[in-house]
């Protein structure tokens, strides 16, 4: 159960994630025990927070945000295996969370193996320049962004993520960059889009049954490689130019599947191994 007067130890755990924080110096580690929901969180220097074998934590929020990372310019924080729950769309009449996670200042942040579930603003929301890595992670019914990449100067790598049920999948605002390698965005509004100002590269991914696949904006840079773009009202749109290394496979979409060609210059311009 925990208790969070105690000193934290394994013997005497303590019950909350800011519990905990309070009393773990910076680099360390936080691990969740049992299964429980421990609650929103702010930090403010380097941590690693993991939920345990089989994600037995969880964040439940309403009318705030899940965890927010505002820490210094050399810290990283990292988030693993770890439920996060905003209620949005569900049905109660509880006041949903805002956003699952929310990178505002660091170093980096490396999310890991968590569920993202009914937010009213963004699964995940880069505000920062640094580096942010998503893995094997499912976000799902959230208001806006699955991941919204809002900063100048934020990079960031999606691996292995699904997105459904969402206004976008990914989305990169002027000066984020992104690459989306393996991931999956189904049933949104928009698959993936970058703006003007943008540049956003995906391969080896599948966008499908969205509104629109992929959405580049006017002076957005989309580029686009070993995906399937299939069975969306519009594969591809957004009045910007969408850049295409030949071997994407596309199918079954309304409205406009334009890309335009790009010359390789490597050995192995199609991505075939």
């Amino acid at each position: 159960m925990g208790d969070d007067a105690n000193p934290c130890s394994r013997t005497a755990p303590c019950k909350t994630w800011p519990g905990a924080i309070s009393k773990t110096v910076a680099g360390g580690e936080i691990d969740a025990l049992d299964p429980g929901g421990f609650g929103g969180l702010t930090v403010t220097k380097s941590i690693t927070l993991d939920g345990g074998g089989g994600q037995v934590a969880s964040t439940l929020v309403g009318g705030s945000n899940g965890i927010v990372f505002s820490a210094g310019a050399t810290d990283i924080l990292v988030i693993r295996n770890i439920r996060f729950q905003g209620v949005f769309g569900n049905g109660t009449a509880a006041t949903p969370g805002l956003s699952g996670i929310v990178f505002n200042a660091g170093k980096a942040l490396i999310v890991d193996n968590c569920d993202i579930t009914g937010f009213s603003v963004n699964g995940i929301t880069v505000n920062a320049a640094g580096y942010v890595g998503v893995n094997n992670t499912r976000i799902e019914n959230v208001a806006n962004a699955g991941i919204l990449v809002a900063a100048s100067g934020s990079n960031v790598d999606v691996n292995n993520v699904k997105v459904y049920l969402a206004k976008f999948g990914v989305g990169v605002l002027s000066g984020g960059k992104a690459t989306v390698t393996r991931s999956v965005f189904s049933n949104n509004t928009n698959g993936v889009e970058v703006d003007s100002g943008g540049n956003l590269f995906v391969d080896n991914s599948v966008m499908s049954f969205n509104t629109i696949g992929v959405v580049v904006g006017s002076g957005g840079t989309g580029t686009l490689s070993n995906n399937d773009i299939t069975f969306n009202g519009t594969g591809v749109g957004g009045g910007g130019t969408a850049s295409s290394y030949d071997n994407n496979r596309v199918a079954g979409n309304g409205g406009s599947n334009a890309m335009t060609l790009l010359t390789p210059t490597d050995t192995n311009p199609r991505g075939m191994q």
